[in-house]
């Protein structure tokens, strides 16, 4: 599965976190990444993390180029609600586009420990069927 790894900058630290706690299950998937967190997640857990250009220059839009094509499995973007965002409709683009081709979307920690506890259980081997169909 590829996995996009998002998290704005009061939130990296979270997104460190539970990248060092589910190293185990991330290991097996293909992660993909914006520029800090990407190389935060890397130093910290030791994982192959494929960086894309920061949030602000463009790297909510590449990864959202990818779902776009179907080359983007699940998405967990740990946002901080409580900022405000200068690419704020680059975010709302890239949510739009999980919702127009069903990719699992975790906004916050709760949902991402669910995706990953479902990833780990197999409950996304749909995303493999949708994949051939393409």
């Amino acid at each position: 599965m590829k996995i996009a790894l998002i998290a704005h900058d009061k939130k990296k630290p979270d997104m460190v976190n539970f990248t060092i706690a589910y190293t185990n299950i991330l290991k097996h998937h293909e992660l993909f990444a914006t520029g800090t967190t990407g190389s935060r997640i890397g130093e910290a857990t030791g994982l192959d993390v494929y960086r894309f250009q920061s949030g602000p220059l463009g790297g909510d839009q590449q990864i959202g180029a990818m779902i776009a094509n179907n080359n983007m499995d699940l998405v967990i973007f740990l946002r901080d609600p409580l900022t405000a965002q200068p690419h704020e409709p680059d975010i709302i683009a890239l949510m739009r586009l999980c919702d127009v081709y069903q990719v699992p979307l975790a906004t916050n920690m709760g949902g991402a420990e669910i995706l990953i506890r479902a990833l780990e259980d197999g409950y996304f081997e749909w995303r493999e069927i949708v994949n051939n169909e393409q």
